[in-house]
């Protein structure tokens, strides 16, 4: 057992005591000591922090139409909250397992599994609407709060793991696997005797939060139903465990009655919720109008689109994706969305030609939608129509000049040409997006390399740091800046930047080098 692996699983183990949605007593706000823990500014890095590691760690799904879809879907809920002054931050994982989870400064990670299972975006929103509901209403803290009367025994747990794991005897691992396990027995049980009073809370909150957003309330026990038949259809090996949401989050048949008598209550009392109306509640009105007054919801295409390209980038390998299509196929005839997947997963195994078969009849269907659009403009470069990709790129962008998807993926595309040419216009379409990508990781790598392309080494290097920052590596970061600032050719502006980079970020791996956390591919050189 490698030394990382047990103190990154443990990492993971401590942080469920307060990561997933936590319960406890239900105190008032007035008077909770939860909000003296952490200062804001401390719940903002501490957030940012885990969300780095989680990157270092591969585990983030960086693609900016669902980037794009999942903001949208988050800020509509917040935006609708009991505290709609709070920030969040949510963030896409790679793993198929159905779970979700909110931790301090808002940030609430999903899981592109939680997606797959959902028919609808609003059964998304109502997982949404529950983690949001547990930040709002601080439980996230006072699980905090709790969890540091626990911290003694579970850090004993984990020096013991480590000692263990350093000793180099036969059975080290055997018994630094024994030593983790009894370190996540004490949080699981912690988390487990911390539970049960606040997930009432959080529906109940959620669904109404989902309710002001102008989802389907209905939605939340619609998706419980489906956690629930997940649950009891996993009764295998470890392969086919409980997903780790249904244990911090287990559903009951009680549960999904309350949800279902709140949806049922709100459209009762709520005029919003009242599935339609005819013209003969207006004799002014048409016979034949119909005007449903129910909620927005979610777009049921786009969701389509969601749900599958998450199907593509989730699998092992683009043929993992195209074999599990196939398998659908010969099962049925493959939905719209599902067609957009296949098509996708042919465009990440480099099979141009068949990705456009796939998507020529779908755009005849949605002509004008912008996913679609991008699959098939990357479809033609892949195919060999460099040309045609780029008209539709150039004519999506001067619709949409600052789409952050329109923007990388033509980025992505021009990059793929390795010219000094496709880079200045690949320059030029990401320069728009610069002074709001500070904390864009995808943005900063697509960046660097098509300055690289275009020839100028200094900006692409101040990328590739800021890069290696966001992504959890901030030691290379300082390494790569310093190392940029030996060159002769920096400017003054340059330099300027350079330096306020260094002095940023050497507070940060000083800290860590104190705790005696080094980058370890730094360390082997």
């Amino acid at each position: 057992m490698r030394l990382p692996a047990a103190v990154a699983a443990l990492m993971f183990a401590v942080a469920s005591v307060c990561a997933p949605a936590q319960e406890g007593a239900r105190l008032p706000d007035i008077g909770s000591s939860a909000g003296t823990v952490l200062s804001p500014a401390d719940q903002k890095a501490y957030g940012q922090m885990m969300l780095a590691q989680l990157r270092n760690y591969d585990y983030i799904l960086e693609d900016p139409l669902v980037d794009t879809w999942l903001r949208g879907l988050g800020s509509r809920l917040a935006a609708a909250s009991d505290d709609p002054r709070q920030s969040f931050t949510f963030f896409m994982m790679k793993d198929r397992q159905v779970n979700a989870f909110a931790t301090v400064g808002g940030y609430v990670g999903v899981n592109a599994g939680l997606v797959l299972v959902a028919d609808t975006e609003d059964e998304v929103a109502g997982v949404l609407g529950h983690e949001i509901a547990h930040v709002t209403q601080s439980h996230v803290l006072r699980s905090v709060e709790r969890a540091q009367r626990d911290s003694v025994p579970i850090l004993l747990a984990m020096l013991g793991a480590i000692a263990i794991a350093q000793s180099g005897s036969s059975s080290s691992g055997d018994a630094a696997m024994a030593a983790m396990a009894s370190a996540q027995g004490i949080a699981a049980q912690r988390q487990i005797n911390y539970t049960r009073s606040n997930e009432s809370e959080a529906d109940r909150i959620g669904i109404r939060t989902m309710a002001r957003s102008g989802y389907d309330p209905a939605a939340m026990a619609q998706m419980f139903e489906r956690m629930q038949a997940l649950e009891r259809g996993n009764q295998g090996g470890e392969k086919d465990r409980t997903p780790d949401y249904l244990r911090s989050h287990p559903v009951t048949t009680t549960r999904i009655a309350e949800a279902k008598e709140r949806a049922a209550k709100m459209a009762q009392d709520d005029p919003r919720f009242v599935p339609a109306f005819t013209s003969s509640d207006n004799p002014l009105l048409p016979s034949s109008l119909q005007i449903s007054t129910a909620p927005a919801g979610g777009d049921s295409v786009q969701f389509g689109w969601v749900r599958e390209r998450l199907r593509a980038l989730s699998a092992n390998t683009p043929t993992a994706a195209i074999n599990e299509y196939e398998r659908m196929r010969r099962i049925g005839e493959l939905s719209a969305a599902q067609r957009y997947g296949l098509a996708y997963a042919h465009l990440l195994a480099g099979h141009g030609d068949d990705a456009a078969k796939e998507l020529a009849p779908l755009l005849d269907r949605y002509p004008g939608d912008t996913w679609l659009l991008l699959a098939m403009a990357q479809a033609k470069a892949r195919a060999g129509n460099p040309a045609a990709a780029y008209a539709i790129f150039e004519d999506m962008l001067a619709r949409m000049p600052r789409n952050r998807a329109v923007a990388l993926t033509y980025a992505g595309v021009l990059a793929e040409r390795n010219n000094a040419a496709a880079g200045k216009r690949a320059q030029d379409v990401l320069r728009p997006l610069l002074a709001s990508a500070g904390d864009d990781p995808l943005f900063q790598s697509t960046f660097a390399r098509v300055n690289e392309i275009a020839g100028d080494p200094i900006r692409a290097g101040e990328a590739w740091a800021e890069a290696a920052y966001l992504n959890g590596r901030p030691e290379r970061a300082l390494v790569q800046l310093n190392n940029l600032k030996k060159r002769s050719d920096l400017d003054y502006y340059a330099r300027a930047r350079i330096d306020a980079r260094i002095a940023a970020i050497t507070p940060s791996v000083l800290e860590l080098r104190r705790q005696g956390v080094r980058d370890p591919d730094l360390d082997r050189r």
